[in-house]
C-alpha cells in the first residue's frame, strides 16, 4: 500500500482537492480514441474534458496535456481543450504509453510546485490509470476524473477503478472536481462557474436561464416600485 493510501486509511478520511497546491493532466483526450469508448456516450465524455480544462482556467491550476502518438490512428487532441485552458501546456511524448514513463512530461509536472494531481485520461485503463498509479508511488496525491476519461466497456471501467483504488487514488467525476475547486458561488466569476456547470449539466442551462429571467422580472418590478412611490 503507498504512503498516501496508508495516510487516507490512518486518517479515515481523503484529502480535499487544493485549487493552490493541484495541477491538472488531461491525457490522450485524441479523436481517435474517442471513437473506441463504449462506457459512456463520446459527447459527453467531450464535454466533461472541456468543463475541466475551464474550471483550470477559473482556478488559475496548471494544465499539462500529452497526447500517444498523435500522427497515427489515435488523431490528435480535441482542439478545445487548449481553446477552454490557454495557459495549458502540451508535452510531446515519444511512443510512452504511460505518460508517467516520459522524462518531460513528469518533469513538466515537478515544475509546478504541486503535490496534487487531477488526472483523466482516455483509455480509462491505461491512458489515466497507469499515470495515476505511477504518480501516487512517486508521493503526489491523485484525484481521477473518470466521467472525463473513457474506456472500451462498462467492465473495464469497473476493473480499473478497483485497480487505481487499491493504489491509493481518489476516483471522483466532473462535477465534483468543480464543486470541490469552486468552494463558493460568493464569487466575483460565479457566472463563469455556472456556464461551466451547464456543460456537464446540460439541463442546468435552464436553472440559469430561469433564474436570470425572475431576477430581470424582480428588478423590473421595484423600478416600477420606486417610480410609484
Amino acid at each position: 500500500m503507498s504512503n498516501f493510501a496508508q495516510a487516507a486509511n490512518f486518517e479515515g478520511q481523503v484529502p480535499r482537492i487544493d485549487p493552490d497546491n493541484a495541477t491538472m493532466l488531461l491525457i490522450d483526450h485524441q479523436s481517435g480514441l474517442f471513437q473506441t469508448v463504449k462506457d459512456m456516450p463520446m459527447t459527453e465524455l467531450r464535454a466533461n474534458a472541456i468543463t475541466l480544462a475551464k474550471i483550470a482556467r477559473l482556478a488559475k491550476i496548471p494544465v499539462i496535456t500529452t497526447a500517444s502518438v498523435p500522427q497515427g490512428p489515435n488523431g490528435p487532441l480535441i482542439p478545445e481543450i487548449h481553446e477552454a485552458a490557454p495557459h495549458a501546456q502540451y508535452v510531446a511524448r515519444k511512443g510512452e504509453i504511460n505518460a508517467w514513463d516520459n522524462p518531460e512530461f513528469v518533469a513538466a509536472v515537478k515544475a509546478t510546485g504541486r503535490k496534487q494531481l487531477i488526472i483523466a485520461g482516455t483509455i480509462t485503463s491505461v491512458c489515466m490509470a497507469f499515470p495515476s498509479i505511477s504518480a501516487v508511488a512517486a508521493g503526489y496525491q491523485v484525484f481521477a476524473v473518470i466521467d472525463a476519461s473513457g474506456t472500451y466497456s462498462k467492465m473495464a471501467q469497473e476493473i480499473t477503478l478497483a485497480r487505481v483504488v487499491q493504489a491509493g487514488v481518489v476516483p471522483m467525476d466532473t462535477a465534483a472536481v468543480c464543486s470541490e475547486v469552486q468552494r463558493t458561488w460568493n464569487r466575483p466569476d460565479a457566472a463563469e462557474w455556472a456556464e461551466a456547470y451547464s456543460a456537464v449539466f446540460p439541463h442546468y442551462q435552464l436553472l440559469i436561464e430561469s433564474y436570470t429571467k425572475a431576477q430581470a422580472v424582480i428588478s423590473q418590478h421595484e423600478q416600477l416600485d420606486s417610480q410609484r412611490s
